[in-house]
């Protein structure tokens, strides 16, 4: 008798369960085994940068990500190039109006020029502050001037005799005075008149002072979905100071944005002057054919097609009729026919191109 062959050896449950899991996985797509070994969650630095937001909420920084995609529907300054030319000039006429305003050593500097949303800069205004409203008069609209509680403490402080050398004293948690409120709104009636004479070279405007708010929702010119050109100043007054921002919506910039176009003072877009005037003098000296028109007859084309050498057509004229000198299908004067040695003249007694 043969032996009996030997059986397959008894797998366990748990034996069963593993090597049917590692067929079912060699079964499956190796491009979805990579995708899934590919994914992994993203931290909260990364989720940040994707979104563009900056963790110390600094806005000068470049923005980036989803924050720079929504932001590049907006209007940036630097399409304007003019005005850097202006916030310029400004800064130069204001270390001087407030040196003399405060008289004491008062330097101004520009920090930056930035494109923003009106609602966006509301809500980062640092407080306390003071928002003084002005209106552009001859543009019908307004812009905000914002004065920090720095600069506030240091101007009442200069203006009311404070000695050198020591920090103006802020007092946290309470209004500011009349007092206060009455000496910084002379220093932006200061700046004010200093923004005007800086946009008079390229336009005729008038800052006129409206209102001093210190609550920035009271202060709102503009939709806060509106783009603005904001300007950072900074007052220097030794070892006291504080900032200074100018904020201007582009709809109030609007009646000049063909002036702030240009890329300096008096460029003309389009236009060459030196083509234009070598164009004039050419014109002048071309020579144009005029027809002297005594009258005109309108007949059949067939009365014309037996016209014979020696035919005659009688017009309707006579030597003292005017005559109407046309160039191409343009009338353009009317006058009296003549004779001039032995050549016919037309002597022009009206013109009738305007």
């Amino acid at each position: 008798m043969s032996a009996a062959p030997d059986e397959p050896e008894q797998l366990s449950d748990d034996e069963q369960a593993q090597a049917a899991a590692m067929a079912a996985a060699a079964k499956e797509d190796p491009l979805d085994s990579d995708d899934e070994r590919s994914t992994r969650i993203l931290d909260q630095n990364e989720i940040d940068s994707l979104l563009g937001i900056v963790p110390d909420g600094g806005a000068a920084e470049q923005r980036a990500g989803i924050q720079a995609i929504l932001n590049s529907s907006m209007v940036s300054y630097e399409r304007l190039p003019m005005l850097e030319v202006v916030f310029d000039r400004l800064v130069r006429m204001m270390s001087t109006s407030l040196r003399n305003f405060t008289s004491d050593n008062v330097e101004v500097s520009l920090d930056g020029i930035d494109s923003v949303r009106f609602g966006d800069y509301l809500n980062s205004i640092p407080l306390p502050a003071m928002l003084g409203v002005f209106k552009a008069e001859q543009w019908d609209n307004y812009g905000l001037l914002t004065v920090d509680s720095s600069l506030t403490y240091s101007i009442v402080d200069v203006l009311l005799g404070g000695r050198r050398g020591t920090a103006a004293m802020r007092i946290e948690g309470r209004p500011y005075t009349t007092i206060e409120r009455n000496l910084v709104e002379r220093m932006i009636n200061v700046v004010l008149n200093d923004l005007t004479a800086t946009f008079e070279p390229l336009s005729k405007v008038h800052f006129r002072y409206d209102r001093l708010e210190t609550n920035p929702r009271f202060a709102t010119i503009a939709r806060p979905a509106n783009a603005a050109v904001l300007a950072r100043l900074r007052v220097d007054m030794e070892d006291r100071g504080g900032r200074l921002e100018l904020l201007l919506p582009y709809a109030t910039l609007e009646p000049i944005r063909e002036i702030l176009l240009q890329m300096f003072m008096g460029e003309k877009f389009g236009r060459d002057s030196i083509w234009e005037g070598h164009l004039t003098t050419e014109l002048w000296q071309t020579a144009v054919k005029v027809d002297a028109v005594l009258d005109e007859l309108s007949m059949p084309l067939g009365e014309v097609l037996n016209w014979q050498v020696g035919s005659r057509i009688e017009l309707n004229a006579s030597p003292a009729s005017t005559v109407e000198m046309r160039c191409g299908d343009v009338a353009m004067f009317r006058g009296q026919m003549g004779r001039k040695g032995n050549m016919l003249a037309v002597c022009v007694q009206d013109r009738m191109v305007k």
